[in-house]
Formats: C-alpha cells, structure tokens, sequence
C-alpha cells in the first residue's frame, strides 16, 4: 500500500512542469492543474460524500473528538445512581431517544476537547492537560502532563490537541475566554513530561512524521487576526523552527488540514469566495508541496484523500453543489431540544391546514413543538407572487394557548454563508419552558440552502437579507405567533447589520432587540484598510473605498447610516472592550447617535412619551467570540422581561438548574 501510495505521488508531481516552492523567499509559480491532468485526481462527488459521512476510523494520527463532558469547569462528570441498563434488543435510535429522554435537566454540560490516540486518551481535567489509559478514561487515574497555570494566563482552557504519530510529543493550543490569542505547547513524552517548546498566536497545527522517523509540526501563525504564515518545526537533539510558507494577498487566510486517513497535510489558502490548496506528501514532508489547482476567482475547494486517490469538493461542475446531510453522530445531541435534528421515527404531523402553504414540517416530541414555517421575502422588485421562500424554525410549547399573546424571540445572522446556530443553550430552554416562541430566520446571506442562498445576501444584495427577516416576522405575526408589542429580536455580531438595518426600517415590528458585539458601523469599518479585518472582507460587504457602488449600496442599509428621529425599540448591547473583529469605537458611536435620535423624536412627540431604553453593556476583555457568562446571559434575560412588563421570577429560577451561580 505504501509503496502503490509512494507511485501515486510520484505521478502527480512529475506531471506537473515546474513545482512552485513554498519557501521564505521564493515566489510560488500556479499551475493549473484540474485542466490537464484530470484523469489523476478523480472528481467523485458521490465517493467524496460516501467518504465523509461514513468516517473511517482515527488513524494514527488522532484526532480531535468532543465528547469529554462536564457538569462545569472544576466538576467531575455526574454519573446517575440506579442507572437501569438499556434492553439489548433494542435499536440504536431507541437507546439515544430513551438516554436523552431520561437524562436530568439540571445538568449543563460543557464540552471539552479529547483525543484519542494509541491506548491512551488525552483531555484537560481542571487546569491540567492529561492521559489516561483508554479503558480507564471515565476513572480518576490519570497521567498530569502539563499544568496550563505554568503559562501565566487568566482561566487558561484548551481548545485543541495532536498526538504525534509515534506518541513522543503532544501539541494543545490553549487560550482564555476574553482573548482569541493562542498559544501552543508542544509536550514531550516520557517518565517526566516536560514542556520541549511554546509557540505564540498559533491558529491550525497537525503532526506529520518524515523519513528519518522524525516528528514534525507544521502550524500557522496568526497576526492580528490574519493568518499568512506556516512554519515547520523538531524538536529533541534536531531542533529547529522554520517559516515555510507566506501569502502575500492580505485578502486571504490560511489554515491547515491533516486527510482523514492521514495521509497528505494541505495548506489551505482561501478567501470568502476562493480557494487554493497545496499538499504535502506526509511521508515526505520536507519535499515541496504540490498544487491541486491554483486560485480562481469564485471557485472553492476541499481535498480529502483515501485509498490512493483524491477526492475533491467544489462548488463548479455538475452538479453544480451539494450540502452533507448530517448524522446524529456529527451533532452530540443534548436533552430533548436537538431531538429535533435528529429524528426520523415517531414524529406526529399536526394542525398543517392552519398553516396552508406556509408549513413545511411539523415534529412533536414530549412537550415541545418544532415548526418549520416558510416566510414569503417582499422587496421593491418582487412581488409577493414571485416572492423567495425563506425558511424558519420555530419552537414552542405544545400546550401553549393563544399563542399570540405569548412574547416571541427572533433569531437571525444571514452573513459569510453561515448557517444560524441553533444549538442547545440553557437560558432558551428555560425561556420555551416559560411560555416564549423561539423563531430562527433563515434568511439570505446565510449557508442554510447552499451556496446561492449566500451569495443572493451578499455585496449589493444585502438588502435581500433584511427584506426576508421583515417577511419572516410578518408571516409570524400573520399566522397567530404573537404580536409586534411582544416581539423581541436577538443577533450576534454580522447579525446585528439585520438587526440594526430592521429598527431603521420597521421598527414598529419590535419591542425589544438584544445585540451581542453587533457589527452596525458598516460603511466607516470597511473604509478603514487598517483594521486587521476589512481587507478580508470585501467579498463580502463590497469596497466602498474604490467602488461608489459598493459605497452608495452600503449607505442604504448600513445600521449607523440610517439612523432617524422615530420611535425605536428598546435595545441592549453588549460589547466588548478589545474586540478586534468589531471595533468597541464603532459600536459606541452608534449607541450615541441612536439616542440623540430619540431624544429628538422625544421633544417633537411632546410629553406623555416614552421613550425607549437604550442600553450599552461593555464588557472586559478582548474576544469576539466570548465564552458565555451568567452575568451576560441573566443581563440579557432581564432587559428582555422587564421591557416586555414580564415576572421574571421563576426563569431565574429555572436558568440556576443549568447554570452555577
């Protein structure tokens, strides 16, 4: 195999002319590959699809798998007492419905990274990096290999850990919850673990193993919050660290990619729209790396490998796309709510008349409903009868009645082809639990129905986006789901452009809006080359610097832009002080433009007024992507039921069955 695999490669890189090499100093030379030599690299849609969703097993080199789980941080996992066994008759879709069904609401768990590797698997119990035997992983006897407090950081965790392939070092990126800044450390194994090397603001990092039987890493440095650079790195009596590669377009990114059969590691150069992807031969590390096929402007691609041949995922060809479906394995489920995602058996369809047109899909289960509704978008081009359909989800009680007098929460993101996160968290279960609709616009902009749902919501489309969630809500409202008074919209950084764009627009559809490190300031943020971001997103947003266009198109939507003298929601912010990604000065500029507003509309509306509340919670701290906290979570909730004229009492006391106070 391996020599049949050593003839392959051989192959592929004699039947390119010139290599181009990914040294310091040299200048990479793109050849098309995919045009000529086809018949090498196969292009097997329904193969690569068979190899991804059937996962072969961890190879030597592991991989990451989250499925270590704790109650919280400084717990112990809660283990059951009288715990009945399942039936062993019974099949595998009945034994996860009955666990989860059975499984106690008071625990929260938070997933923590764990490897396997060997006989041994590898995670962080309490400020420790660890090992334990396979067999004994659920027990208490463990091998302490690193203690994070070394590095000196505040709360230090691990997201990500590599094994070496034979076992002598393993790698874990670690950082904190209010900085994106990692560092890795790169562990030696024996009788005395000891920390070999640290590496700053480390982003992907995979092991490979060369020749001479010699462990080498290869990771990408990241410089505020670009990621241009991979080194290479051995360690032991032959150490030396090297940079191997940089991009010189500020405009891409790199990541690194280990084959699921670990058999080739790929640098992966990308954008929003484009991609590039070189291999490296990971029994020939030190050889130059070879093309796949150099960038072209609006194509994208990913490279898997199995049994000598290359599997390639694009969005150009026939068919011209298709999304994975997911398993159940994919997406650990958690207590009742992500039931939803996984079932296929026992669903009940019910009440679809009153619905008509709009209903998709209806699934029952316990004492929760999920709805999948279809909202008709209306622009000032379309009409409602050629109108787009765009899907929502929706949750609520089985047992609520009149649902139009039970307060709503709308959810919406529609950015980057990214799909709206519907995941468990505790403060929506208990809001569900207290009578609330939770709705998740899928509007466009987002990756939920392929690629062309990304781009008709992006660049000089983005008003689709907010023209869809207008109709989402509308429709809602229009099928007995609450009513404007009790409406109240939430989103997350690209998600508050929609958000911010909507109070400009539609205000009477809310009454209160929840924004966490919202992007509002558009125009002024993509202007500015300096911030570590714009340059990497002017796919998405367009560049109102060299493109009047672009500027004139970003004006009419853009949250900070269009703020008036009306009646707005109330709305709450909560910011972080060294967000990188969403600068706090744009978000502040914002807030006090949006109140001079009010007060504006306040003095021409005469006394009797009520003006709305208009909050700005900055936090400390510097990450975009902020772990959650109680105080922020139980901030949020408060606005929520308080601008609503809502008893907030016995959420409170449902949201400390999941949190620790």
């Amino acid at each position: 195999m391996q020599q049949k695999t050593k003839l392959f490669l051989q192959a592929l890189k004699y039947s390119i002319p010139h290599l181009g090499k990914c040294m310091q100093k040299q200048h990479l030379n793109h050849y098309n590959f995919a045009d000529h030599y086809y018949n090498r690299i196969k292009l097997k849609k329904y193969h690569l699809t068979k190899c991804l969703q059937n996962k072969p097993k961890i190879s030597e080199l592991a991989r990451n798998i989250p499925s270590r789980s704790f109650s919280c941080k400084d717990l112990q996992p809660v283990k059951q007492e009288n715990e009945k066994p399942l039936p062993e008759d019974m099949d595998a879709f009945e034994k996860v419905r009955t666990k989860l069904e059975t499984q106690p609401q008071e625990e929260y768990e938070i997933i923590n990274v764990e490897v396997k590797h060997g006989g041994f698997v590898y995670y962080q119990e309490g400020c420790c990096l660890v090992r334990s035997k396979d067999e004994e992983a659920d027990n208490d006897n463990y091998e302490v290999l690193f203690n994070l407090e070394e590095l000196k950081l505040d709360q230090p965790f691990i997201d990500c850990i590599r094994v070496a392939p034979d076992e002598k070092y393993v790698a874990a990126k670690i950082r904190t919850e209010d900085s994106e800044a990692s560092t890795c450390v790169i562990i030696k194994l024996s009788d005395q673990p000891v920390m070999e090397a640290s590496f700053p603001n480390v982003s992907s990092f995979e092991w490979v193993k060369d020749e001479e039987d010699e462990d080498v890493l290869f990771y990408t440095f990241q410089r505020n919050l670009r990621c241009h650079d991979v080194y290479r790195a051995t360690f032991g009596d032959n150490k030396r660290n090297e940079r191997f590669y940089t991009e010189k377009d500020p405009s891409y990114f790199v990541f690194l990619y280990l084959t699921k059969d670990s058999r080739f590691l790929t640098i992966n150069i990308m954008n929003k729209t484009t991609s590039e992807v070189w291999l490296i031969d990971g029994l020939s590390p030190w050889d130059p790396p070879v093309l796949i096929q150099k960038r072209i402007h609006g194509v994208l691609y990913y490279v898997e490998h199995r049994d000598d041949e290359l599997y390639i995922l694009t969005n150009v060809g026939e068919p011209t796309e298709f999304k994975l479906m997911r398993t159940a394995a994919d997406t650990p489920a958690i207590m009742n709510w992500d039931l939803f995602f996984t079932m296929k058996r026992n669903t009940k369809v019910i009440d679809l008349d009153m619905f008509k047109d709009h209903c998709v899909l209806f699934l029952k289960h316990s004492n929760l409903l999920y709805v999948n509704v279809i909202g008709l978008a209306d622009d000032s081009v379309r009409s409602l009868k050629d109108g787009k359909l765009v899907p929502m989800t929706v949750f609520h009680k089985t047992d609520s009645e009149d649902l139009q007098k039970k307060p709503l929460l709308i959810h919406v993101y529609g950015a980057y082809g990214m799909d709206l996160k519907m995941n468990f968290r505790p403060e929506r279960r208990v809001l569900v639990d207290d009578g609330w609709i939770l709705a998740y616009c899928h509007v466009r902009g987002g990756g939920e129905l392929g690629l062309q749902w990304h781009a008709d919501g992006r660049l000089t489309k983005k008003l689709n986006g907010l023209a869809d969630l207008e109709a989402c809500i509308k429709t809602l409202h229009g099928q007995g789901f609450s009513q404007p008074s009790l409406t109240t919209l939430t989103a997350f950084s690209a998600g508050g452009v929609l958000a911010g764009a909507l109070c400009n627009s539609n205000p009477e559809l809310l009454r209160a809006v929840t924004l966490e490190a919202p992007f509002l300031d558009v125009l002024n943020t993509m202007m500015d080359t300096t911030l570590p971001l714009t340059l990497e997103e002017l796919e998405e947003w367009g560049n109102p610097s060299s493109d009047e266009k672009h500027k004139n198109y970003i004006k009419r939507y853009c949250p900070y832009q269009n703020i008036k003298p009306q009646h707005y929601p109330s709305v709450h912010i909560t910011a972080y002080e060294n967000d990188e990604r969403v600068p706090l000065k744009g978000i502040v500029s914002y807030t006090e433009k949006l109140k001079e507003a009010i007060s504006e509309h306040a003095k021409d509306t005469g006394e009797g007024y009520q003006a709305p509340n208009i909050i700005l919670d900055i936090q400390p701290g510097g990450n975009h992507v902020i772990e959650d906290s109680h105080k922020k979570i139980t901030a949020q909730i408060k606005f929520l039921y308080e601008e609503l004229g809502l008893d907030s009492t016995s959420v409170f006391e449902d949201l400390k069955k999941y949190l620790k106070f």
